[in-house]
């Protein structure tokens, strides 16, 4: 720490417990106050000198000749004044060092119960005092933030329940050794946590008794007046004097109109003008933070209020907006099915291109979903088109627009010739070829004695097959050149009525047999659109009718991005701020001199070091000499006249 920075320190808590600057001029005891806690501050004995200072002892001291007494007083004011001068150029709150012994917060303790108890009390309350203390430094905030970017990597590493629940169960079944540790210290659920949200909340509670001390003291500085000038400005980083023929009433009130010019605060005391500028730096300061608890709380709030949930809808079908729609659905602690908007929409059709050229062969271009959409109960229809990154917004909800795949549209005929199922069948994809693989499922089926039973039948769908030369049934394009659809089929009991949750794309075969070929080996057969597959036995058949496309919908409620986004932007502005805002002081004197012409002192001092202060001085002393010239001074003069 530097000697300013030293002085500065020494002199804060003074300013803060008084509410004011004490005039060592008008108030003697504040001066000898002041003088003391300087010294001890400094660690200066009576007879030491402090470095940067004329001893007024020696010869040449213009304190020689005066009283002991009085020349260990006047170094003692100057340096009360230094520190008045360097004061409250910053709101950081500053650290405490002492260290606490346990037993000695409480103080001594008196015999009997009342006192053990008395005892105690104080000593809980200062623990506590010491704890909070802790908590709002700067120093646990930075902690606190650094433990929170920490713990947020596991949650981009690792896959998360609430995002996608397949792939952590994906994820449990390949690491049978890590997934217990995992689900122990809640790795699957981060930002649900216990000590992801004890992080959270220990960081927002130390921004709030950070940020709010510091407030007020930046008002009161705000409204105090700028510091008084020193009695030696010559001790300033900054400084340059002049003499002038000007009255010095003149070069003050050319001082003041010059400063507040250039939008520096100014006051007039004594022989001085006092100034002061850039407490835009606090103002950056204060608002960084402030943005990070509103960035805190908007993150806060899109994790308890929001909703989140896919639905895959088939072209010509439709989507309503609640609950009972979605394939599936997350929310947050307070959000309710209540919450969600009335709105719905229809799939009317959806267009892939692709590029062509050799080096992007077969790469999207464009994903494009034509829907109409109504809001209420009996809203009026309204076409418009979703595409990858251009969701749809409604009310406060967004339909985002995740995936595209084909469903042939497939008759399924029993044992009797009735028809047992008819409608499109969603595939999905498993390249970016869309080879594509699902099942069909049909539960009201009677085989050809009449009896009960259900039909099973998986296989896949290629949009474009390679040919019976190309030894591959995956596809060769994601385009519809040469549709093709392959399938084997079962017969028995689907599970559907067991009262289990089961996937619709998915077959479960355990109670099932597949159908034997005239071969005696497994039934199996590729179908183009308009050719059927039937079942030995008359056991019934399944035609290839036609093909449909499907888009996957992301349908997201989130709150809080406004907020957010604007924290992140006051965030920056109020960094920016801090960064290249100079807080910085200027103090001009004029009074008369032993020649009767008027000495012009100016100096200036910055919240840290920079080259600017030192060009701004100047260019203020040059503004300054237009009103009050530069004149030689009477050594000068008596040197030219010698000559």
């Amino acid at each position: 720490m530097s000697t300013d920075e030293t002085t500065e320190a020494a002199a804060v808590p003074s300013q803060q417990a008084n509410g004011a600057e004490a005039d060592p001029e008008t108030d003697p005891q504040a001066e000898s106050a002041a003088g003391s806690e300087t010294e001890e501050a400094s660690g200066s004995g009576a007879g030491d000198v402090p470095e940067g200072r004329d001893d007024p002892d020696s010869p040449d001291s213009p304190d020689s000749g005066s009283s002991p007494s009085a020349g260990d007083e006047r170094p003692a004011e100057e340096d009360v004044e230094l520190g008045a001068a360097m004061s409250q150029l910053s709101t950081a709150p500053s650290e405490e060092r002492s260290q606490t012994v346990p037993g000695s917060l409480g103080g001594p303790r008196k015999p009997g119960t009342a006192g053990r108890v008395g005892w105690f009390l104080r000593e809980l309350t200062g623990w506590l005092r010491w704890f909070w203390r802790q908590l709002t430094s700067m120093r646990v905030a930075l902690m606190l933030l650094f433990l929170l970017s920490l713990g947020s990597i596991p949650g981009s590493l690792i896959p998360q329940t609430n995002v996608d629940a397949v792939k952590v169960d994906e994820f449990k079944q390949r690491h049978d050794v890590l997934a217990p540790l995992y689900e122990k210290l809640q790795l699957f659920d981060v930002y649900t946590s216990v000590w992801f949200s004890a992080i959270y909340i220990l960081l927002f509670v130390s921004l709030i008794g950070c940020i709010v001390p510091r407030t007020w003291q930046f008002v009161g500085q705000l409204r105090a007046e700028p510091p008084r000038a020193p009695r030696r400005l010559d001790r300033m980083p900054v400084y340059t004097t002049w003499h002038t023929d000007a009255a010095p009433d003149e070069v003050l009130g050319a001082a003041r109109t010059m400063l507040r010019g250039k939008r520096f605060r100014t006051h007039l005391r004594g022989d001085a003008v006092t100034s002061e500028k850039g407490y835009l730096r606090e103002v950056g300061n204060l608002l960084f933070h402030i943005a990070l608890i509103v960035l805190l709380l908007a993150f806060a709030a899109g994790q308890l209020w929001k909703s989140e949930g896919g639905k895959l809808v088939v072209q010509g079908d439709s989507f309503n907006n609640t609950l009972t729609q979605y394939d599936d659905f997350q929310s947050g602690t307070f959000f309710g099915s209540e919450d969600l908007d009335e709105f719905g929409f229809r799939l009317e059709d959806f267009t892939a291109d692709y590029y062509e050229g050799a080096a992007d062969a077969m790469t999207p271009k464009e994903y494009r979903a034509d829907i109409s959409y109504w809001t209420g109960g009996d809203g009026k229809e309204k076409k418009t088109a979703i595409r990858m990154n251009h969701p749809l917004e409604v009310g406060g909800s967004k339909v985002y627009l995740l995936a595209h795949g084909f469903a042939p549209v497939v008759s399924v005929k029993d044992g009797q010739g009735d028809i047992a199922y008819r409608g499109p069948v969603a595939f999905l994809p498993q390249d970016t070829n869309l080879t594509s693989s699902g099942v069909v499922k049909v539960t009201d089926y009677r085989d050809a004695q009449g009896n009960k039973d259900q039909l099973g039948f998986q296989g896949f769908f290629v949009p474009t097959f390679g040919g019976a030369e190309s030894g591959s049934m995956f596809s060769q394009s994601p385009e519809l050149d040469y549709p093709v659809l392959f399938l084997t089929a079962y017969h028995g009991d689907l599970g559907v009525n067991s009262g289990l949750p089961q996937s619709v794309y998915q077959l479960d075969t355990d109670n099932m047999k597949q159908f034997k070929a005239k071969d005696g080996g497994p039934l199996a057969k590729k179908i183009l659109p308009g050719e059927t597959m039937k079942l030995p036995n008359g056991a019934g058949s399944l035609k290839f009718e036609g093909i449909k496309q499907w888009a996957n919908f992301q349908i997201s409620h989130q709150v809080g991005n406004g907020w957010a986004l604007g924290g992140a932007l006051a965030a920056i502005a109020g960094l920016a701020g801090s960064l290249f805002i100079q807080r910085r002081r200027v103090w001009v004197r004029a009074m008369p001199g032993p020649d009767g012409r008027t000495v012009v002192e100016m100096a200036g001092l910055g919240r840290s070091e920079s080259t600017r202060l030192p060009e701004e001085l100047s260019d203020m002393a040059v503004s300054m000499q237009a009103e009050a010239p530069a004149v030689a001074e009477p050594s000068e003069s008596a040197e030219g006249a010698g000559k």
